[in-house]
């Protein structure tokens, strides 16, 4: 593993044979992906038997949670994205088969420039992010099962093997909660929800970044990243003027910096490639004489890639053209950012959001290493470029702005940045609805 730097510099030194490496870590495949999932029957019935993964056991994840629902999912380990998920199927109870939702999922980058603009880092394509996998310790995994990972260009050659995967569940609160108003002599109905987390701890220099992957049981998934460690003592300098003063005084400053986080998701609803992607607005019409706002919402299919940026009543979903849940409408997953910070100081930085037609060649965000063609750019931005959606790859993007503060010292308290997927007309009903009432559909009572 990397030693901590000295305190002149800001990241620590790599071995030179490491970062030029890098590049060839890249073509490091998925294991064995799995065989695509069928749509789930319009008719209830028995549950069918679930697919063969196409992954050996070591590398399957299946958890059933509250309510019956069952997530699996194959995983594997790239040279320079890390963890990447594979085949990801949800099954809530009372559907016959797993619906499919991903493909792949994976970090795309984590591109960190500094304020002074001294320095600016691509850390999953350019600081061997995936070569600092932390060994965790049991008590990081409570509760689960800590599973070992073949580390591709492991720092040390002779140890590639890091206890480096926690898969558990956690506690998620209230899935639901429905009760009577007060007075009134009736059941409270409520559910106290678990999720399946996966995650990992990568060391990039002074950061350890928290990869958290949670699935739920009602069919979300958030996907986030914690930056923790501590504040780089090679940051600091009280003549730049940009920083916020740390320790006694105002004598030594911590330059400030951006986390910009990207992922990168291959959709494969019901088991097709062939999604298709629509941008939904509701715009508001104010009314004279204080009267409440009207508003009116439209759907654009997004034929044509696309860079896009969030609104107050925007967002976007990913629609299945293989399957609809059992009242006749096509399954979705909505797409919905968490708070972001954005960061205009590059082109790729500028969207909150990228739907680009699937090209193997492009896996990262920004500094892209492989050699996608003469006229092909290095970051996403540069792929929008008019393509018909046929398999669209979405790409989201969520900043934070790190000015650093005295609670960050020492060790640096984790700050999150991420999204979720939540599930749009999947299934008919709430997949978590008690039997009682299942006849709600459609009305009350």
């Amino acid at each position: 593993m990397p030693v901590r730097s000295p305190a002149g510099s800001r990241r620590p030194r790599r071995r030179a044979a490491t970062l030029t490496a890098v590049p060839l870590l890249l073509a490091a495949a998925a294991l064995l992906t799995g065989p695509p999932a069928q749509a789930a029957p319009e008719a209830a019935g028995p549950p069918a038997a679930a697919p063969a993964p196409r992954c050996s056991p070591a590398y399957r994840i299946t958890q059933t949670l509250d309510g019956g629902t069952v997530w699996r999912m194959c995983w594997h380990y790239e040279g320079n994205a890390g963890l990447v998920l594979d085949d990801v199927s949800y099954q809530p109870k009372g559907e016959r088969a797993p619906i499919k939702v991903l493909t792949t999922a994976k970090l795309a980058q984590i591109h960190v420039p500094y304020d002074d603009g001294g320095n600016e880092y691509d850390d999953l394509t350019g600081q061997g992010f995936a070569q600092g996998l932390m060994k965790l310790d049991p008590a990081e995994c409570p509760g689960g099962t800590i599973k070992t990972v073949r580390v591709p260009g492991a720092y040390d050659p002779a140890h590639p093997d890091v206890s480096g995967l926690c898969a558990t569940t956690r506690a998620r609160g209230h899935a639901y909660r429905m009760g009577p108003y007060p007075g009134e002599h009736a059941r409270t109905y409520q559910l106290q929800g678990k999720d399946l987390l996966l995650y990992t701890v990568n060391k990039v220099g002074w950061y350890e970044y928290i990869s958290e992957w949670r699935f739920s049981g009602d069919g979300t998934m958030t996907l986030q990243v914690g930056a923790t460690g501590t504040v780089s003592p090679g940051d600091f300098d009280a003549g730049d003027g940009r920083g916020a003063p740390l320790g006694k005084g105002a004598k030594d400053y911590a330059t400030s910096h951006s986390h910009n986080v990207f992922w990168r998701l291959n959709f494969g609803l019901d088991g097709s490639a062939a999604n298709t992607v629509e941008q939904v607005d509701s715009a508001t019409t104010l009314r004279p004489g204080g009267r409440t706002p009207t508003i009116r919402t439209t759907r654009t299919p997004v034929t044509k890639e696309l860079a896009g940026d969030t609104g107050a009543l925007r967002w976007w979903r990913v629609v299945s053209n293989a399957g609809k849940n059992r009242d006749g409408h096509p399954r979705s997953y909505e797409i919905v950012p968490g708070a972001s910070s954005k960061y205009t100081g590059r082109s790729y930085t500028r969207h909150d959001i990228y739907f680009t037609e699937y090209n193997k060649c492009e896996q990262f965000a920004s500094n892209n290493l492989a050699n996608c063609g003469a006229r092909a750019g290095r970051s996403v931005d540069t792929w929008v470029n008019g393509q018909p959606l046929k398999h669209p790859i979405a790409w989201v993007n969520i900043g934070f702005h790190h000015i650093a503060r005295d609670e960050d010292q020492e060790p640096m308290p984790v700050h999150w940045q991420g999204f979720q997927l939540v599930p749009r007309d999947v299934t008919a009903m709430n997949p978590l609805t008690p039997p009682a009432l299942s006849g709600h559909n459609g009305h009350y009572g």
